[in-house]
């Protein structure tokens, strides 16, 4: 064998060391606290190894069973890293529970029990590489792809680990030195493999959750945390293809809030901030999960509901209530935060930028009707197309949009 056993296992305690190393290094450098605990994981992991392969020779077997308990905490931080990835607190006693359990074994079962005390570690070992599959299999957002990856690497490792003990008991067999070795060299090799394929695993979740980051920050307002114009825009695409097909209507409404740009002069734009928050706090929970809603403008807000123009109307008043009634006050002073709205509904498949346009301009009646009001268009608006050839066939411009409600309280 042109590499025994020793050697094996050094290869595995350096590999162990150096990604530990590396997963430290960009968990500081990234700030991401899930790196940090693999990091530490592997970095226990490569010290248990080195003490079982080196320090054997060196003390009694009871310590050095003892000090096997440092792998045990290392899978139970792998376990915990992948909660903490998850955004999930970490679990102390789930940290420590596989250390006890291997000690009690260790100080509990007499001399001569090596076969049981070795299938109690693996045993250990198995069980939190299959929480780890299934914490990592838990991310949902996650590419079936990649979550099939994230949950083969460790079951793998707890498969390999239990695979002797399970052969021992179907195909019993005397031990031999030679058979010992061949399931010894499996485990080094296979510790190599699991320590550099986890790390990729790891690095390739790191990466797609970065990527989304990206995505969320790239149609997301920062102010309000709603969908910006863009993401607005792709959204609200999505819902109307899906209600198309289902042959259901659409509503879009448009906020503007009144009299925004006094507040700005009045108190400052840290106080129309907070307004502007406000109010996106007020719309999302006012209207239902499956409504969209964002910030389209700098006071201007859109929602779209996947419902008819008329529970639409009850929806807005309902917003226009909340937002009047909010109570808000600037430095002790009561600030009057109202708000004018206008809707549009539309046949299946319509446009957005057509009932984008309908809905503007019903809310400019709104404003012209002294603010604080809610105003639907009750012509169901023309796709561009359609509103193109009708335009041309008229001999004189006429307005396309009829005033059906006004709801008002007073500006």
């Amino acid at each position: 064998m042109l590499l025994d056993f020793s050697t094996l296992f050094l290869v595995a305690t350096l590999i162990c060391t150096l990604l530990g190393g590396m997963l430290l290094y960009f968990g500081r450098q990234e700030k991401i606290a899930a790196l940090n605990w693999w990091g530490v994981a592997y970095l226990l992991g490569a010290a248990a190894v080195a003490q079982w392969q080196f320090l054997r020779l060196l003390l009694p077997d009871v310590v050095v069973l003892s000090l096997a308990s440092i792998g045990f905490i290392a899978c139970g931080m792998m376990w915990n890293a992948a909660r903490v990835f998850h955004g999930l607190k970490p679990t102390w006693p789930g940290l420590v529970i596989g250390a006890v359990a291997w000690l009690t074994t260790v100080f509990s079962l007499p001399p001569g029990s090596e076969s049981l005390r070795v299938a109690i570690g693996a045993s250990i070992v198995a069980l939190y590489a299959a929480l780890t599959a299934a914490q990592l299999f838990a991310e949902r957002r996650s590419t079936m792809k990649r979550q099939w990856a994230a949950m083969l690497v460790p079951l793998l490792h707890g498969a390999v680990l239990m695979l002797p003990i399970v052969l021992d008991e179907l195909l019993p067999a005397p031990n031999s030195d030679s058979s010992n070795n061949i399931w010894v060299l499996i485990f080094a090799i296979e510790l190599v493999l699991y320590a550099v394929g986890t790390v990729f695993v790891i690095f390739m979740l790191v990466s797609e959750r970065a990527v989304r980051a990206h995505k969320t920050a790239a149609s997301q307002d920062p102010l309000t945390g709603l969908f910006n114009r863009r993401g607005f825009s792709e959204a609200t695409a999505r819902m109307i293809e899906r209600e198309g097909a289902a042959g259901r209507p659409v509503t879009v409404m448009i906020f503007d809030l009144d009299h925004f740009k006094s507040i700005n002069d009045r108190f400052g734009h840290p106080a129309g901030d907070e307004v502007i928050k406000l109010f996106a706090s007020i719309v999302s929970g006012s209207l239902r999960i499956s409504d969209l809603c964002g910030r389209i403008g700098g006071e201007e807000f859109a929602a779209l509901l996947p419902c008819s123009i008329d529970e639409a109307m009850t929806a807005a008043e309902r917003v226009r209530e909340a937002f009047q009634n909010c109570g808000m006050e600037i430095d002790g002073t009561p600030i009057a935060t109202t708000v004018s709205i206008g809707l549009a509904g539309g046949p299946p498949h319509v446009e957005l930028e057509v009932l984008l346009a309908a809905a503007d301009t019903a809310l400019y009646q709104a404003k012209r009707g002294g603010r604080n009001r809610v105003v639907a268009a009750v012509e169901e608006p023309l796709s561009l197309e359609q509103g193109r050839r009708q335009a041309a066939q008229r001999p004189e411009p006429r307005q396309q949009i009829i005033v059906r409600n006004a709801i008002s309280v007073g500006a």
